[in-house]
């Protein structure tokens, strides 16, 4: 992935930056990301929270108590609804982006498919990526 990307919400109240090479890039299946998506995952890439900026519109937030037992919270747009960004309790330290909400989201490379318990029968997952049953250790 190129560095730096950008991206931004459908329809461009919202606007972000982030640099550096993604700490992760995984398929979450949890049921908070499919409530998330209305789908069936979740694609996250990861980044050091110092490197990720929002550069224009303030989005709204929600938070969730994530399986870890701490709060997650959750960026959106709140004109058109676009999920955009999570910020983890158990990592403070990074920001989770949606991948589709990437100005080139062609360049996301997911590397896992995690939380594959909560996955959906209907959901082809790519055979050739490693599984976890919940998160993995880092």
């Amino acid at each position: 992935m190129s560095t730096p990307f950008f991206g931004g919400c459908a329809c461009g109240a919202i606007r972000y930056s982030a640099e550096g090479e993604p700490l992760f890039s995984m398929n979450c299946h949890c049921r908070d990301c499919q409530r998330e998506t209305g789908s069936a995952y979740a694609p996250v890439l990861a980044v050091r929270s110092a490197t990720f900026r929002v550069t224009q519109g303030s989005p709204k937030y929600f938070e969730l108590t994530a399986d870890s037992g701490h709060t997650t919270r959750r960026a959106f747009c709140a004109d058109c609804g676009s999920p955009l960004f999570g910020l983890p309790g158990i990592s403070p330290d990074i920001v989770t982006i949606r991948a589709g909400s990437l100005d080139e989201p062609s360049a996301f490379r997911p590397t896992r498919d995690i939380y594959t318990a909560s996955a959906q029968p209907w959901d082809h997952m790519n055979p050739a990526l490693p599984k976890s049953s919940k998160l993995p250790d880092r």
